[in-house]
Parts: C-alpha cells; sequence; structure tokens
C-alpha cells in the first residue's frame, strides 16, 4: 500500500522541494475532507487519492497533477465547492479536479446515459487541460487494482466500461503500460475462468520456451556486440488479454499463439535503430510485407519503433522491436512522458501535440453530436484504430483507420472537403468514394460547388469525424426542408379558409405555439411536414374554425406542388412508383412525412378512410431529379438479350437501378427493370426505344 513517507521519496526525486511540499500540503487537506470515511475494503478514504498519486509520481507527472490526484473525489464525496479548492491550491488545481468529478447533482434515466454525460464533461475538461485524463486514468487504474471488494454485477460493469472506453483511451495516448494492466485486471473481473486457464497455459509455456529463448536473445546479443552496439535485449511476453482476444478474432488456438517469439532492442539513438535492423536482418531472413517502420511515420498516440518478423533457427518467427530509450518511455507511459521528457523533447513534445489534436477532434464531435450516446459512440470507433497511411497529392500524410473509405479521408482533410465531396482519385485513378483506402496510396478529393453529402455514405463512412459531419449535415438539411414543406402544407390548409399565416395574428399565433409546447413557429411547421400534427385541424385551430369538418374542406384546396427538391421530407411510394406527369395524392405518415402515391395506386384507396391525412398535391411545373420506374420487358428466349437491352437503356443515358428475370414459357422471358427517368415523356422515349429491339415483344409500366 502507498505510504506518504514512500511518496515522498519518489517526489523528491524529480520534483523540487516547494512543490513536493505543495503536494503533501493536498494530501493533509484530503485527509481532514475525507475525516471519516472508508473504502469497502474497511481502509481509510484517503488511501485512494495517495495511490492515485502514486500512480502518477511513479509516471514523474507534475506537481499540479499529483495535487489534483489528492483532491479529485472531494468535491464529489465531501461537500467542499470547486471555489475553497481554488482559494487553497490555486485555479489550475481546482479545474483538474472539477474536470475529474463526475456529475453527481444530475437525474439520468439510464445508467449508460449516466456515463455518457460524465464522460462528455471530461472530454470538454480535457480540451482545457490534457491533465484532466490522466488524472482519470490513474482514478480508474486503483480502482480496477481493488476491484475485488465490490459486488460481482458492479465489478463487471465497471470491468467492462474500462474495457470499452478506459483501455482504449490510454492506448490512444501512447500508455502502454497503463492499458495493459486495463486489459488484464478487466479481463479477470469480466471472464475470471477463461483468465486463470490462459494464465496457467502461459506459465507451463514458459518453463517449456526458455532454454530458446535465451538461445535467440543470447545470439541477437552477440551478433550486436561484434558490430560495437551497446543495446538491452528484453524478451516481450504477451499479456492475459491479448493472448485471448488473438486467440477469440483469429481463432487461432493458444500453442498457435505462443509459437511466435518476441523481443525488443533498446539503443541509444535513432541513427542505431536502423544499423541495428540492418544486422539483424543479416543474421536472420525477414519476413516480406511484415517491416515496419513507425519511426519515420510514428502513430497517432506518439509511438515510435521499428518493427520486423524474422525466420529464425527451425522455422520459428520472431517478432522484433527496435527503439531508443526515449521512445521506450513514450511506448510505455505516452503522453505522460511529456512532463519526464520536457526538457529534452522533441519527441515527447510531438505526442502533447497529437494528444492535443486527437482532444480538439473529441471537443467538434461533442458539438455536432445529437446527445451524450452519440458523442460516445462516435468515441467509441475512433478508439479503436488499426491504422494505415495514406498521402495527399501535395504529399501530406494522413492517418486513417483500417477499412476507411476517400470519404474518411475528405473529413480527414477539412469538413467543407468532404461535404462537398463527389469523387475521388487513388493513385490517379477514378474510383468508387467506397472503396477501402490501402497504406501508402495517394488520395485525391475531387469536389463541386452545391454538392452536398450523400446518407449511404454511412454504408462505408467510419471515421467518427466522417460520421458525425455527414450526421450533423443531413439533420441540418432536414430541419430546412421539413420546415418549407410545412409552410407549404399550412398555408394550402388555410387557403380553404381564405386565410394564411401572414393574416393569422400574432398573438393568436403566440398563444397556440404556447399552449402546444412549441418554442418557435419552426418547430410546429417542422413537425406538420413528418406527418406528427395534421395541417388541415392546425389550420382550424389557429383561426378559430373547429366547427368546420377538415375530411369536408380537405378537397376545396389548392394542390401543393412538388418540386422534386424537398429531400427527406416527401418520399416516393415504392408500391406504384409515381414520376412527374403522373396524377398524384399524397398522404401524411408520421415522421415520414410526404408519401406521394399515384391517384390510382390500390394502397391509396386502403387509405381514404383516413381522409384527413390525404394531401392534393400536383408536380411542379419545373420539376428537377430521377424518379425510380418499374418495367416489365416480355423477350424472346434468346442467348444475349439482357445484355442487348441494358446496353440501349445505358446508351440513352439511363441507369437501371434492379433487374430480374422470371420465365413466362418455354418461348418467352419477363425481364423486370427498375431504372430512373425524368418524366413521362423521357420513359416514353425509353419504352420506344426497348420496344425497338427485335426480340421484344411487349414493354408495359408496371403499375402496382
Amino acid at each position: 500500500m502507498q505510504t506518504l513517507n514512500a511518496l515522498d521519496s519518489t517526489l523528491r526525486s524529480y520534483l523540487n522541494p516547494e512543490q513536493t511540499n505543495h503536494v503533501k500540503r493536498a494530501y493533509f487537506f484530503a485527509e481532514q475532507a475525507h475525516f471519516g470515511q472508508v473504502r469497502r475494503s474497511g481502509e481509510d478514504y484517503v488511501t485512494h487519492p495517495l495511490a492515485v498519486a502514486g500512480i502518477l509520481a511513479d509516471m514523474h507527472m507534475d506537481h499540479q497533477s499529483l495535487m489534483a490526484a489528492m483532491l479529485h473525489d472531494v468535491i464529489e464525496d465531501t461537500g467542499i465547492p470547486k471555489s475553497a479548492i481554488g482559494k487553497q491550491f490555486g485555479p489550475t488545481v481546482a479545474e483538474l479536479v472539477d474536470g475529474v468529478s463526475k456529475l453527481t447533482q444530475m437525474e439520468f434515466e439510464t445508467l449508460e446515459e449516466k456515463q455518457a454525460e460524465n464522460f462528455q464533461k471530461m472530454a470538454l475538461a480535457m480540451a482545457r487541460d490534457i491533465r484532466v485524463i490522466l488524472v482519470k486514468l490513474a482514478d480508474r487504474l486503483h480502482n480496477m487494482r481493488t476491484l475485488g471488494v465490490l459486488q460481482s454485477a458492479k465489478a463487471r460493469r465497471i470491468a467492462r466500461e474500462t474495457l470499452d472506453i478506459y483501455a482504449p483511451i490510454a492506448m490512444r495516448l501512447g500508455m502502454n503500460s497503463v492499458r495493459m494492466e486495463f486489459e488484464d485486471l478487466g479481463f479477470n473481473a469480466l471472464y475470471p475462468m477463461r483468465a486463470r486457464r490462459i494464465d496457467a497455459a502461459l506459465r507451463n509455456a514458459r518453463g517449456h520456451r526458455k532454454e530458446l529463448v535465451d538461445k535467440i536473445r543470447n545470439q541477437i546479443e552477440s551478433t550486436l556486440e561484434q558490430e560495437g552496439h551497446e543495446v538491452e535485449v528484453v524478451g516481450r511476453e504477451k499479456h492475459l488479454y491479448s493472448i485471448y482476444k488473438k486467440m477469440k478474432s483469429k481463432r487461432k488456438s493458444f500453442s498457435e499463439i505462443m509459437d511466435i517469439y518476441a523481443f525488443r532492442i533498446i539503443v541509444d539513438s535513432v541513427d542505431t535503430c536502423y544499423r541495428v535492423l540492418g544486422c539483424i536482418h543479416s543474421l536472420y531472413k525477414p519476413v516480406p510485407g511484415e517491416f515496419k517502420d513507425y519511426i519515420a511515420i510514428p502513430k497517432a498516440n506518439g509511438y515510435q519503433s521499428l518493427h520486423t518478423v524474422l525466420m529464425g533457427m527451425h522455422g520459428v518467427p520472431i517478432e522484433i522491436q527496435i527503439r531508443t530509450r526515449e521512445m521506450e518511455a513514450m511506448a510505455n507511459n505516452g503522453i505522460a512522458a511529456h512532463w519526464l521528457y520536457k526538457s529534452d523533447g522533441q519527441s515527447a513534445n510531438g505526442s502533447h501535440a497529437r494528444a492535443r489534436q486527437w482532444v480538439q477532434g473529441l471537443l467538434e464531435m461533442q458539438q455536432r453530436a445529437g446527445n451524450s450516446l452519440e458523442f460516445i459512440e462516435h468515441v467509441k470507433i475512433d478508439l479503436f484504430p488499426d491504422e494505415i497511411y495514406v498521402f495527399t497529392p501535395k504529399g501530406r500524410i494522413l492517418e486513417l483507420p483500417r477499412g476507411a473509405t476517400a470519404v474518411d479521408f475528405a473529413y480527414a482533410v477539412h469538413t467543407d472537403v468532404g461535404n462537398s465531396c463527389v469523387a475521388c482519385r487513388i493513385n490517379r485513378r477514378l474510383a468508387p468514394l467506397s472503396e477501402p483506402l490501402q497504406s501508402g496510396e495517394t488520395v485525391e478529393i475531387i469536389t463541386a460547388p452545391g454538392a452536398s453529402p450523400n446518407p449511404s455514405w454511412f454504408n462505408y463512412a467510419v471515421t467518427a469525424k466522417a460520421r458525425t459531419n455527414i450526421r450533423h449535415f443531413l439533420k441540418h438539411q432536414t430541419r430546412e426542408d421539413s420546415v418549407a414543406l410545412g409552410r407549404r402544407l399550412l398555408e394550402r390548409a388555410l387557403g380553404v379558409f381564405d386565410s394564411g399565416l401572414d393574416k393569422v395574428a400574432e398573438q393568436r399565433l403566440a398563444d397556440y405555439l404556447q399552449r402546444h409546447h412549441y418554442d418557435e413557429l419552426d418547430d410546429l411547421l417542422d413537425q406538420i411536414a413528418r406527418g406528427n400534427r395534421l395541417p388541415a385541424i392546425t389550420a382550424q385551430q389557429l383561426l378559430g374554425e373547429l366547427d368546420s369538418d377538415p375530411a369536408q374542406t380537405n378537397d376545396q384546396a389548392s394542390p401543393v406542388a412538388i418540386r422534386g427538391t424537398e429531400g427527406f421530407m416527401v418520399s416516393y411510394a415504392r408500391c406504384c412508383h409515381p414520376i412527374p406527369g403522373d396524377p398524384i395524392e399524397g398522404y401524411l405518415s408520421s415522421e415520414k412525412g410526404v408519401v406521394v402515391h399515384r391517384e390510382r395506386c390500390k394502397n391509396l384507396a386502403d387509405m381514404r378512410e383516413k381522409s384527413e391525412r390525404l394531401v392534393a398535391l400536383r408536380w411542379d411545373d419545373e420539376v428537377v431529379g430521377e424518379y425510380a420506374v418499374e418495367l416489365r420487358i416480355e423477350v424472346e428466349n434468346r442467348r444475349g438479350v439482357i445484355a442487348v437491352i441494358a446496353t440501349r437503356i445505358n446508351s440513352m443515358g439511363v441507369n437501371i437501378e434492379k433487374i430480374s428475370t422470371d420465365d413466362k414459357d418455354y418461348q418467352f422471358t419477363y425481364v423486370d427493370l427498375e431504372l430512373m427517368a425524368h418524366n413521362r415523356v423521357h420513359l416514353a422515349n425509353i419504352m420506344k426505344r426497348l420496344r425497338a429491339i427485335s426480340s421484344v415483344r411487349k414493354v408495359t409500366r408496371i403499375k402496382n
């Protein structure tokens, strides 16, 4: 157990006496504040903040972080306000403590929502001071070490949250030793039996492997010594959770995973890293495609190292990592090493800058996310990158998660580039936006003014930034569409009574909005467009004409013109596929807005019982866009006839969405097509060209 004397000894090794005294003063303040409080284990509560400070001291964190660690539960558990901490220890420490404190004063409907809100608050505090997350990680690490005293259900919940959120954050910040301890402690709490079995197998395998491990290490050391390199060679053991994850994801047995021998070579300089690599490759044969240079191109969390895989004696695969001592410290402590190496540190400052960049990305995501649950889902996506590195046309390197597409690349360059993206070139060839990118490719984004994100991008965008921005844009666009359509529907309904929105008294409108709990008129119009409020009834309520029957007045109004630019609030029925030129009628569907049907659609006949939801529609004089339509073509059974039809349609610049065949008899076949047409005239031209094909017997439009 951490004691104040032991902590004092650690602090004096790297802090000056004044800073050490500040930390001890924070300890005595916390001891008084938590007086009488005990942990579930029966120990005095102050042992927890003391242990958290000890974890940070082992990372050589600055004195303000250690003071915040001592005080991190004071606001939450003792009732002492933030202002009192600020008065005693300064505003910086008070902000750090407040950032780590949970949201205890708010009520949440679900535990998930509470966790998400807490994390969101912490992310905002991180944006102000990155040390907040380091204190939080140390706090969580000590809680995980003492998880055994909790009830099993609560312990499993905390372990799951740690594996889902805190272990990936530690990895993202380059704090590898913290991440590995999180994973092993979480694994033990969630799956105790599996952890025990793997641990026993690992101990057993360690005994069998010892001789070969020593032999390989001695060979490496003697080879490098002959070349005049002073190095440290250490065997690298896989930890329990990584073995379990590999067994599960790669469907490999324990023995297959343990067949690989791993070593780390620690050297004095970057130059020596590459020299040692050459020596190692001359000692054993390297496996092609397995070399990775993370020194030239560091990972997003600042991690730097050379990785290579060799084929050793008797065909034994050997994984080698080569790095400097500073890189080793950075790999283990990540961003925390920024404070340890800040005097020398280019690599440390680089890590700190990357971490700040990531936190700024979190802040941007938080501002665009609809709620805290949506935000935390995006964060989870962002925390599991298996990186690829791609180039812009000007040679700038961008890091993206594996599976990322040109859409993710576009948003990584800039939000406006993503929003106006229409096509891409990968290594100078035109490629679909959905094509997964590979490391080393050069990607060029083609943009167009007025272009906008497509909802289908959700199917292949993987980065949190891309998905957040697409969702934000579509939400905003949907709102604009729905308000505009709602206004037209309400104006039409008011027109029945020879009125309009401009003729409704301002006070009457304000009273109506207040009575129905709308903040502004746009909220009401939005609900009308979504089909959640009926325009005819709303119009009567606004005008006080509730005696008249909306069903009778509905037909008297002039039809609403459909332009084809209404976006998501107007959809076209899949049952009858209306296109411009068809007589049409609309049905107000809840949350879907206006669904356009052809006037003689069978499904519309069934809806006439709810006549208050029917809307008279007509096509605008200037309709834009393409509309799906279905054709049935009766053709002779000849080889290649479908290719002829497809070629003829393609020559007219028409897109085929779907195609299927159904045999009528031995002589004729039905070909069903769904294609995109501008209007009835365009469709008539398409049908005329199809009838001109010699094998085609009949072309008809499918009506229902």
